[in-house]
């Protein structure tokens, strides 16, 4: 592999130890200089004894260690200048051009097989706490060789934070500099392929590591209603606060009735739908992995006896992510072969039944009020039977101003307080293994209108389209899904006007966009 350490002249500074692997494309290098630098790369003009470095390919440029290179380019913006364009029309677009005129969401270059990291970057960009502490985070960049040590938590943290920056500016864009972080952290991430470009990777293991790298420098945020000391839970992070839940588990030998249960509790970022040739729902695939059967050392018969786990949730947090694990090690290919299998999910999707009778009687109160709210709109559709004076009165509840209660309980921030999901973004793969294939993104924007987000493409389709992601055939199949939680909306009038006090304000409002 074609590997030099270099010097990187950059007007009046020098970097003297810059990797460089001639395997890789410019633009990975070109990242890299933006890591140190802060210029883009497409501001860049990096030159060696009089010749260009292009994007794609590295040309006549014959590099050795400890060569020097001359990069030119700042920091500032362009200044802008006003376009001179003809008009064009909508039958005359492109998707891209479609996708600005109908002001829909940017999607992100495709690198060579980085389809996985894409599908992940805009799944997680839904969540609106998450993209809060991002925009605080202060962190730099690092890379290895650079004046400063490379941390690769902080460096895919900040990265990420400079991409959704980058995206919310309104065009598609190349997320180099994530991918160069990524490869950095994660060398398995930059594995090449025998034509030499990049192996396609397992989207599921790339959501892990963006959300473990994300664990160690998101802070948690403050509950400004109680103290730390009367916090039920008392997260590390904003990860842990939204994302993460409990288990309690109950181990029972099957093999010995007087060895009494071990309970314990376990914390996870994910709950697996395991696919049986008996599940056809994902609910049903979730339950199955709550009671199963495992082997371990029986202290009372001192050998290898049957237990019985029963896991019951004693925790909900606020984003739930599923994963349908539809991937198994085919010894004899040796390759992740998939399972096809046609599994069915849900739009809305309740947990209740999966949680502990403790946790189920916290939950109770919320329930019942949505089954309220529910009941008295079921009740004036049916006292309004004209189909237009239906539509007015439709039309004049969306008028109303609505006040959205909190989806957490007032001693943990972060958590589910209902049991309620909605699905808010689904991380699809077409193919028949995890090494290849394409992943594709779908989120919801609003009501029924969903995007799907394939690379630099954004489409619109609808909530139907999307449930016809279960499986069953080649086309995309469900493989990460995140449920956010379902929020309750009153109208104003109908909410209780609680005294404001310094220490609850915070938390009469929702959090979410």
């Amino acid at each position: 592999m074609p590997q030099y350490t270099v010097k990187v002249k950059w007007g009046k500074e020098m970097f003297p130890n810059v990797e460089v692997n001639t395997d890789e494309e410019p633009m990975l290098f070109k990242a890299q200089l933006f890591a140190l630098t802060g210029v883009q790369p497409e501001r860049q003009k990096v030159m060696m004894k009089g010749v260009t470095l292009k994007d794609d390919d590295w040309g006549n440029i014959s590099l050795r260690d400890g060569a020097t290179l001359l990069m030119m380019g700042s920091k500032e913006e362009d200044v802008p200048r006003e376009p001179i364009e003809k008009p064009v029309f909508l039958e005359d677009m492109n998707e891209a051009e479609l996708s600005s005129a109908l002001d829909l969401p940017v999607g992100l270059t495709n690198l060579g097989n980085t389809c996985y990291l894409n599908a992940t970057v805009q799944c997680l960009k839904t969540v609106p706490e998450l993209r809060e502490a991002l925009r605080k985070y202060s962190g730099g960049l690092t890379t290895p060789g650079g004046s400063l040590e490379f941390v690769a938590s902080q460096s895919i943290t900040a990265a990420l934070r400079d991409l959704y920056e980058g995206m919310d500016k309104g065009s598609s864009l190349p997320p180099v500099v994530l991918v160069q972080m990524m490869h950095f952290a994660f060398p398995r991430f930059a594995e090449k392929s025998k034509m030499g470009g990049f192996q396609q990777q397992d989207a599921n293991e790339c959501w892990t590591e963006i959300v473990r790298m994300l664990q160690q420098k998101l802070p948690a945020k403050e509950n400004p209603a109680i103290t730390s000391d009367t916090a039920s839970y008392k997260p590390r992070s904003l990860i842990e606060q939204y994302f993460s839940g409990l288990f309690e588990t109950e181990l029972k030998c099957t093999e010995s009735e007087d060895e009494l249960p071990t309970k314990g509790k376990e914390e996870f970022l994910q709950l697996s739908c395991f696919i049986s040739q008996d599940v056809k729902h994902m609910h049903s695939g979730l339950k199955s992995k709550m009671q199963e059967q495992i082997t371990k050392m029986s202290p009372t018969l001192g050998r290898d006896a049957v237990y019985t786990k029963t896991s019951k949730i004693s925790r909900l947090p606020a984003y739930l992510t599923i994963q349908f694990v539809r991937f198994y090690f085919k010894e004899k290919e040796a390759i992740n072969a998939k399972i096809l299998k046609d599994v069915k999910f849900t739009l809305n999707f309740d947990a209740f039944d999966l949680c502990t009778k403790e946790l189920q009687a916290k939950l109770t109160p919320m329930r019942e009020r949505f089954q309220k709210l529910e009941e008295a709109q079921l009740e004036e559709s049916r006292n309004v039977k004209d189909k237009k004076l239906k539509k007015d009165k439709e039309k004049e509840e969306e008028k109303k101003e609505t006040k959205q209660e909190p989806f957490w309980f007032p001693d943990d921030l972060g958590s589910n307080n209902s049991g309620y999901y909605e699905l808010q973004a689904v991380l699809t793969h077409q193919g028949r293994t995890s090494s290849s294939g394409h992943y594709v993104a779908w989120v919801r924007q609003k009501a029924d209108t969903w995007l799907k987000c394939d690379d630099e493409n954004v489409s619109i389709v609808t909530s139907e389209e999307v449930l016809k992601l279960s499986g069953g055939g080649d086309w995309h199949c469900a493989y990460v899904l995140l449920y956010g939680p379902r929020i309750l909306e009153l109208p104003l009038k109908e909410t209780e006007t609680p005294m404001i006090t310094e220490e609850s304000a915070d938390t009469t409002t929702s959090v979410r966009d």
